[in-house]
This record gives structure tokens, sequence and C-alpha cells, in this order.
């Protein structure tokens, strides 16, 4: 049986796969930084003045965030905002 970090090494392997998920990468990284932070998204609402349910379209990839929320969401979880184009 596959670990889950090698399930997802194998489908990655797969440049559809790959560019899907490269595409989404963001919204995980927002969520993986608020579970590390130990915070739930209410709890992240309230240290950003960012609705609960905004928060929740945004990690669902249903929001679309202006630099700016992001800019906050970074500051409450103690992250640094890095937007680049490659």
């Amino acid at each position: 049986m596959k670990t889950w970090a090698e399930y997802k090494a194998s489908q990655l392997q797969n440049p559809k796969v790959k560019e899907e998920y490269d595409a989404l990468e963001w919204e995980y990284n927002l969520i993986s930084a608020r579970q590390k932070a130990g915070m739930s998204q209410q709890e992240l609402s309230a240290a950003t003045g960012i609705t609960q349910a905004d928060i929740s379209k945004i990690e669902n990839g249903k929001g679309n965030p202006s630099v700016n929320t992001l800019h906050r969401l970074a500051n409450a979880l103690h992250r640094h905002l890095r937007i680049e184009f490659a």
C-alpha cells in the first residue's frame, strides 16, 4: 500500500494532473498554513476581519481574493505573501 506522499508523487508524474495541481497550489498552501497555525476558519476570520464564509470560498477555489485580502490572511498566519510570475 502506498503512502499519501508516494501516491501524490506518482499522480504528479501525469502532466495534466500536475498542471491542475499547480493551478490550485496556493489554495492548498492557505489551508495548510491555517491548519499549521492551529486556527479554524472562524478564528482566522476573527483575526483578519474577513468573514468565515469568504475564507471558506477562498479555500475552496470559489473566491477571488484581492492582493490586500491575501496580505491580511498571510499576516494573520504569520506568513509572508509572495506573488511571482514564473
